[in-house]
């Protein structure tokens, strides 16, 4: 039998792709090309280590053995010339994308993995004032950290042994075609973040097949933002639009002729926001010179310091109406002939209401915890409308905001009967680095998505259910009637006693 081939580092070195990988294990050189695609532990830990040395990793996992019964001697291509190891071939490649290094700079956004990188860079790099509104939340932050932590104890119960070689996570929202079931909540000023504020929003989520919720607050003209989008063949564009009704009706009639006229065809009515909450560390961080009177869409409430503080969300609200109630759904009906979402929904009783008054969708939503605190979860509500109001899914759709992070939380939501989720900080911190962050956003979410998809076991989004997640961590949480269980509320006043 003929010795095997000296091969230099050289040589080796030129094998280091999918396509040609060759690995030096133990001073012998194989070729492992086509059976890095089946191997068990995927083929990334084989690829990292193409055209190199790969005994180390090897060896901590594997039997010394398993190479040569794995592979065939005709996989065997040759020895290492150990006298053409240098240091620079021998250095171990990276093991993971480097740390985050958060300073006054921004990192690579290749290096950013999660929704909770961006937030980390954001807080790091934006204005102080920029930071502190977008972050901020009511009072001691208990609703604003539940969003969050009650996705965290609802868990999946995965089904295994199916085919999940394909999956799908597109759907439909208000009749209009989404590459995955989340939009890009409405939020005031964005130009606070980045120049072109909305507009880059507008364009990232275009270009990844979702849609954005324009806030009536933006920071340009909505004519702006609809014409710095791709146009469309046929249909509306990619854009829904916010409505904080104003104390000058008026005004909202004459900015929904606007919006119609650009072809937006669903508003987003906010019934949860006749005030702003306390939003302590808002308050805290006055605004400077740059940051008074931005121009908003409305024109209305400018951002200005005053005695109480620098709330922003408090100061841009100024405008809104107090007293609007269900009797205003005529007067909006009469001013605008598209589709209607109430957003802001925190209860069983609240959504019956919006299914009787034949309303078009809702958006179970606390505002992020931005007013009202200790108001319920967002997540929480939906199992409300399942518990005490199950009719209102088969009458119109159910969306979920508030406390949206990962793939994962898109799937619960989904599979608890939800068509779609809204986000609103991520996007706000992801637009830091302009429409490519948000693109970058968007492809995370829906990898992760995906990967729950195919780890829970179904391959779209209509195959999702109920049962494929366990809340009895929760339950008990869960209104079960209208009124409170046993405290009752005193018929008369006590008389005074003589």
């Amino acid at each position: 039998m003929a010795e095997p081939k000296l091969l230099s580092t050289q040589q080796i070195a030129e094998h280091n792709t999918a396509k040609d990988l060759w690995i030096v294990v133990d001073g012998q050189v194989w070729d492992m090309t086509d059976f890095a695609p089946e191997h068990p532990g995927g083929i990334g830990i084989i690829l990292q280590y193409a055209g190199r040395d790969a005994s180390q990793p090897y060896n901590e996992i594997h039997a010394p053995s398993l190479l040569t019964k794995s592979l065939t001697s005709s996989k065997l291509v040759g020895t290492l010339d150990t006298s053409t190891i240098s240091d620079s071939w021998a250095k171990p490649p990276p093991q993971q994308n480097p740390k985050v290094q958060l300073k006054n700079e921004k990192p690579p956004l290749f290096t950013l993995l999660s929704t909770y990188d961006f937030e980390s860079v954001a807080e790091k790099t934006l204005a102080p004032k920029t930071w502190a509104f977008y972050s901020s939340a009511a009072t001691d932050l208990v609703t604003h950290k539940a969003n969050q932590s009650f996705f965290d104890r609802i868990w999946f119960r995965p089904r295994v042994m199916r085919n999940i070689r394909t999956r799908d996570t597109s759907g439909k929202i208000m009749g209009q075609n989404v590459e995955l079931p989340i939009m890009c909540s409405p939020a005031a000023m964005a130009k606070l973040v980045h120049p072109d504020g909305e507009k880059a929003i507008a364009r990232g989520c275009q270009s990844k097949g979702i849609i954005q919720c324009v806030s009536t607050n933006a920071s340009f003209p909505i004519e702006d933002i609809t014409s710095s989008l791709t146009p469309l063949q046929n249909g509306p564009p990619p854009l829904f639009f916010q409505l904080y009704v104003s104390k000058t009706r008026f005004a909202s009639e004459a900015l929904l002729r606007q919006v119609w006229s650009l072809g937006i065809r669903t508003i987003f009515l906010t019934v949860d926001s006749p005030l702003a909450g306390k939003r302590e560390a808002d308050e805290r961080v006055r605004m400077d010179d740059d940051q008074q009177g931005i121009p908003m869409m409305t024109g209305a409430g400018k951002p200005v310091n005053d005695k109480r503080g620098g709330g922003l969300g408090r100061i841009t609200g100024s405008f809104i109406d107090e007293g609007l109630d269900w009797s205003d759904l005529p007067w909006l009906r009469q001013h605008w002939k598209g589709k209607i979402v109430l957003k802001g929904i925190m209860c069983a009783e609240d959504a019956s209401r919006a299914a009787e008054e034949g309303l078009d969708g809702i958006v179970v939503s606390n505002h992020g915890g931005r007013n009202l605190d200790t108001s319920p979860p967002a997540i929480l509500i939906l199992l409300d409308l399942h518990r005490n109001a199950p009719h209102v899914f088969e009458k119109l759709e159910v969306y979920v905001d508030g406390g949206i992070r990962r793939g994962t939380d898109i799937l619960k939501a989904i599979c608890l009967g939800a068509t779609a989720v809204s986000l609103g900080r991520p996007f706000l911190y992801s637009l830091n680095y302009g429409p490519e962050g948000v693109e970058y956003l968007i492809d995370m979410l829906k990898d992760e998505l995906s990967v729950a998809m195919a780890l829970v076991g179904i391959t779209s989004l209509d195959q999702a259910h109920p049962g494929l997640v366990n809340t009895n961590d929760v339950d008990h949480l869960v209104p079960t009637t209208e009124g409170h269980p046993y405290a009752k509320k005193r018929s008369q006043p006590l008389k005074a006693k003589m």
